[in-house]
């Protein structure tokens, strides 16, 4: 049976961590580089966590090797497991996005992954946490290529490793809150779907590429439709 692919990204797309990633990405770097505010100034909007991790290196003159990357890395999910449980601004759920993704998760011709800029253990705690990590079945993760454009390839080569089968690119959908994230579907000849509540407007939105562009989730039926190319 053919299937269509969705995938989403996590960060303002379907959830707000309440900085828990900021606070323990600059607390890892301090540690470990003994830098304070690393992460001040570095944009972090659509990005994965490894590019984000070489600008902090490069603003703060500090050169690190894979095993100090390596280190970086274990020491930024120890403390991100930690920081998830505190309060944030906007920590929560976007509208709409439980609904939504319980109504998916009863279609049989949709499977849901997942294409993120985090890396893959933050990103299982996360949303673990927010009770939504049963919902998807594969993904690919900023562990799994510095460049955001990379990810959706390898997202759908795992999901076909599952079984799943898609007719053509464009029965693979991203959904995500920025340009980048549309980016990476154009790059991959997928459908990309845009929604308004992270960093960037709808208007902002409209001038990429997207194939369509949703305030949120909080209309289910039209969604799903939307998802479907009905």
């Amino acid at each position: 049976m053919f299937s269509k692919i969705l995938l989403f990204d996590i960060d303002g797309t379907l959830l707000l961590s309440g900085r828990a990633g900021y606070r323990a990405l600059t607390r890892a770097f301090e540690d470990l580089f003994g830098v304070a505010r690393g992460f001040d100034h570095v944009p972090v909007a659509g990005m994965t966590d490894d590019l984000i991790l070489t600008d902090a290196l490069a603003r703060a003159g500090v050169t690190a090797d894979g095993e100090a990357r390596a280190r970086f890395h274990r020491r930024y999910c120890e403390l991100f497991a930690d920081e998830i449980h505190f309060p944030g601004p906007r920590k929560g759920l976007m509208p709409g996005v439980s609904a939504l993704l319980e109504r998916l998760s009863h279609l049989d011709q949709i499977r849901c992954g997942l294409v993120t800029g985090n890396f893959a253990e933050p990103a299982q705690i996360k949303l673990r946490h927010f009770d939504l990590w049963h919902f998807f079945h594969f993904g690919a993760y900023g562990d799994d290529a510095p460049v955001r454009d990379a990810l959706v390839p390898i997202a759908v080569e795992r999901a076909e490793r599952d079984g799943v089968r898609v007719r053509a690119a464009a029965d693979v959908v991203v959904i995500g809150d920025t340009p980048l994230d549309v980016q990476c579907a154009t790059a991959a000849g997928a459908r990309s779907i845009a929604v308004a509540t992270g960093n960037y407007e709808e208007a902002a939105l409209r001038q990429t590429e997207a194939h369509a562009v949703l305030s949120d989730f909080s209309d289910t039926d039209a969604v799903v439709a939307l998802l479907l190319g009905e």
